[in-house]
């Protein structure tokens, strides 16, 4: 067969043992480039990193030209053959006479973004390379019962690879702390964007949003509203803040769900979009109205019946890729499926609670995982949920980052404060505390905020 490549003598398909994917033509033609102008750099830099070389030389050229470059200091081949010599890397790459070979190799640097995107393809042939290389071994290795698991780590090779990321060990602690105040400097100035919205006042004030890689766990009692505030999270940063969310719904239908939305949308009562009779010309013009914003809101809604976690992860992933995932709600965590024999139901919660977690981190996303709670608040006077409530797993309280619970005192005694909701964050790793005093709209299917002085109105 034409093409075919002739197995080892044991078996083996040796098309692994060739030289992997490179252009050395095109490597030193961007260098090059990069070393006669100042604009090259910006550009080349924007589009390759430094393991896209194949050529260890050329990725030490590279770094010398980046770091002169973010010093915001001149580049030629001179202060660059000084750079290489200070780092003790100038004969290691060939000395001064190499790097002006370099700048021979192109006559002008007006194509080094050409050239790059020809290093960057061929990058990223090595890197497929590599990642089916790694699969195919964790085929070879696996037991039977560890199927899924290697298809969830073939899948994450895949996205890795598809994204551009470049897993790294170990950082050294200065450029971290670098990073952190960086960041804090640019909050401080408005120029960093806050995490996604929940679209509460003073739970916002105290998250600064959701963050990126925090798994929120949101608990509560049966009928207490523990899905009414995930949809209300998933509605604020999608059809307020146009940041693409996804909800998994193991519990509600998709019409059920829109249904819900509706009405927090349009104030129209959830009992009234059940009863055509209900729904007065007036209504449907609401209706057509709120249809209108809707239509490209980026809110995407999967009701797909005993999901698992690895289907969960791949939904994920794909949505990162094409629309810019930002917000992923599952409701709920315990009615999750893994499809595999387990010892316990409790192993098998605290599973999908570390997945979960490791999802967040790797999409780079607030995952909300809706939970239940057990009997617990029902036997104490107050029935106030606490952390030690939570169902089937004390692994889900330490993998969260954020836990709200809650609490309803009218589901209890109709004269308990009525109409109002306690959203207890029983666990905030990165900060305090706090009981946030909501209003309960249960005929719209949503939560509110309460009015400004409502906290010094009750003494608070």
């Amino acid at each position: 067969m034409v093409g075919a490549t002739a197995p080892s003598r044991d078996g083996r398909d040796v098309i692994f043992d060739r030289i992997p994917p490179h252009d050395d033509d095109a490597e030193m033609a961007v260098l090059g480039g990069m070393l006669m102008s100042k604009d090259a750099i910006g550009e080349v830099s924007q589009m390759i990193d430094v393991t896209d070389f194949y050529q260890p030389k050329h990725q030490t050229i590279y770094e010398a030209i980046i770091s002169l470059f973010s010093q915001s200091q001149p580049v030629d081949a001179v202060l660059v053959a000084n750079q290489l010599l200070k780092d003790g890397d100038l004969e290691k790459v060939g000395g001064a006479d190499y790097l002006h070979s370099l700048i021979n190799a192109v006559p002008t640097a007006a194509n080094a973004t050409y050239y790059a995107e020809i290093v960057h393809q061929r990058a990223i042939l090595r890197n497929v390379i590599a990642a089916g290389t790694k699969i195919a071994q964790l085929g070879y290795s696996a037991e039977g019962s560890q199927a899924e698991d290697v298809v969830n780590l073939a899948q994450s090779e895949v996205y890795e690879m598809s994204v551009g990321k470049v897993r790294q060990d170990y950082t050294a602690i200065g450029p971290v702390v670098h990073d952190a105040l960086d960041q804090l400097d640019k909050l401080q100035n408005g120029e960093v964007e806050r995490g996604v919205p929940t679209g509460f006042r003073d739970i916002d004030d105290l998250t600064q949003g959701l963050q990126p890689g925090q798994m929120i766990v949101v608990a509560g009692r049966p009928a207490m509203g523990k899905s009414t505030l995930g949809i209300d999270f998933a509605r604020a940063a999608a059809l307020h803040h146009h940041m693409t969310s996804i909800v998994f719904s193991l519990e509600m239908s998709k019409v059920e769900l829109a249904q819900r939305i509706i009405s927090a949308e349009t104030n129209i009562p959830l009992v009234a979009l059940r009863r055509a009779d209900d729904i007065t010309p007036e209504r449907w013009n609401t209706l057509n109205q709120f249809w209108g914003k809707l239509e490209d809101a980026p809110l995407f809604i999967d009701d797909s019946p005993n999901m698992s976690l690895m289907e969960i992860r791949a939904k994920c992933r794909r949505l990162k890729q094409t629309n810019d995932l930002k917000l992923v709600v599952i409701d709920y965590l315990q009615l999750m499926s893994s499809g595999k024999q387990v010892e316990s139901r409790q192993q098998e919660v605290s599973e999908f609670s570390r997945a979960l977690k490791l999802l967040a981190k790797e999409l780079e996303v607030p995952v909300v995982a809706l939970s239940q709670l057990n009997r617990g608040p029902e036997m104490r006077n107050d029935k106030k949920p606490q952390l030690s409530d939570l169902r089937e797993s004390g692994s889900i309280e330490q993998d969260a980052d954020v836990v709200f619970l809650v609490h309803r005192p009218d589901f209890y005694d109709k004269e308990d404060r009525p109409g109002e909701a306690d959203i207890i964050m029983a666990k905030h790793r990165n900060g305090p505390t706090e009981t946030f005093h909501l209003a309960f709209l249960g005929a719209t299917s949503k939560f509110k905020d309460m009015p400004q002085d409502y906290n010094a109105n009750q003494g608070v």
